[in-house]
């Protein structure tokens, strides 16, 4: 068995790494400081690079214009985007983007993919729904009006969706099964409404009131969803992994010259001790993180469905990065709430991917639900 990334994996993660070396956390403004959004739109130079050293397009096939890998290479690159709480939807574009190659039409897939890995258009996702905790589909309801779909609802916590050109909002159909849309941020019937993440990023709560969409805009086929949600939840795992990582590392870069006493305080036995367990963490989070990454991207069998792995990595992500930020903040001290200092900045990102896409309980459930669809033998 080899566990290794393959070459073009691990260009991927080279190139990620010259992208994000020159990123600083501390950009714009602190979050904890700032009553609305730290910014109006997302980091369009940072987005310029990544289109010029085609991360944009991972995993958009070669005829489009892409590099035809699989999320596993999108998680690398997530997870290295992360490390500087770089500002851009990476997720959501090539989430979408892989999606809609996968399922959608060619006339669609034509239109929208050369696009979308150039970093001309811009998609995000609804994967939220109206709440946060009930499913995404049943935000929306979707119908056929001859030879379009009509879509009403509203779906709430949509990332960077005033700056996006598109949104891919999923929707149930009359006999509840689930479709996806990819809509025109300007359409007719499209209203925004601005809202304010936990890390202090743009978000919009989207109303759709009679918004029409073409037959080729919407993809019917009933595994869309789902399999976009997995990729979407993975994608928030690698996200949650690389941020952990930091954060460690910067934990342990502070308690290794800060002395107590004449010594340095990670030469004393309580603070190694909680620094191991948050390693342990991170090391239960990246395993989790490549098992679900390597599921949905060769589609192998199981005891369970993809959504187990996923779920798993998901429990472990949400628990995961919460422990380690707090570790950290208490093993800085007081110097973890200076604002000047960008720890905090990481707290609230982790707090944001701790509850996106649901959090460890949700997932729980979801588990349990599986598990007893599917009985082990």
């Amino acid at each position: 068995m080899d566990f290794t990334f393959t070459e073009e994996q691990q260009a991927a993660v080279e190139a990620a790494e010259a992208v994000f070396a020159d990123v600083v956390p501390d950009s714009v403004p602190s979050p904890a400081l700032t009553a609305g959004a730290v910014a109006d739109d997302f980091d369009r130079p940072l987005w310029r690079k990544l289109a010029d050293t085609d991360l944009l397009s991972l995993l958009i096939a070669p005829e489009y214009g892409g590099a035809g890998l699989d999320p596993i290479a999108l998680c690398l690159v997530l997870r290295e985007s992360a490390r500087v709480l770089a500002r851009v939807p990476l997720l959501e574009n090539s989430a979408a983007a892989f999606a809609v190659q996968t399922y959608a039409t060619d006339t669609l897939c034509a239109d929208v993919l050369p696009r979308a890995g150039r970093g001309e258009l811009v998609i995000t996702v609804a994967a939220e729904g109206r709440t946060g905790h009930d499913p995404a589909e049943l935000a929306v309801t979707a119908h056929r009006d001859g030879p379009e779909w009509i879509l009403d609802g509203l779906q709430t916590a949509v990332p960077w969706a005033q700056s996006a050109d598109r949104v891919l909002v999923p929707a149930h159909t009359g006999d509840g099964t689930a479709v996806l849309a990819l809509i025109p941020r300007l359409r007719d019937g499209v209203r925004l409404h601005d809202q304010v993440s936990t890390n202090g990023e743009r978000h919009a709560e989207v109303h759709l009131d009679s918004v029409r969409a073409r037959t080729d805009e919407v993809i019917t086929d009933p595994r869309a969803w789902e399999w976009l949600r997995n990729v979407l939840t993975t994608g928030t795992c690698a996200l949650a992994l690389g941020l952990g990582q930091a954060v460690l590392a910067m934990t342990s870069a502070y308690t290794a010259k800060r002395e107590q006493f004449g010594f340095p305080v990670a030469t004393f036995q309580a603070v190694a001790v909680q620094a191991a367990d948050r390693y342990i963490d991170l090391r239960a989070m990246e395993a989790t993180l490549w098992q679900a990454a390597w599921r949905i991207s060769t589609d192998a069998n199981g005891a369970l469905p993809p959504a187990g792995d996923v779920a798993v990595a998901k429990i472990w992500a949400s628990e995961g990065v919460r422990r380690v930020v707090q570790t950290a903040q208490h093993l800085h001290g007081g110097f973890g709430a200076d604002t000047d200092y960008s720890l905090h900045r990481y707290h609230a990102w982790a707090k944001q991917l701790e509850l996106s896409l649901g959090p460890a309980a949700a997932h729980e459930e979801t588990l349990g639900d599986l598990l007893a669809a599917h009985p082990l033998g």
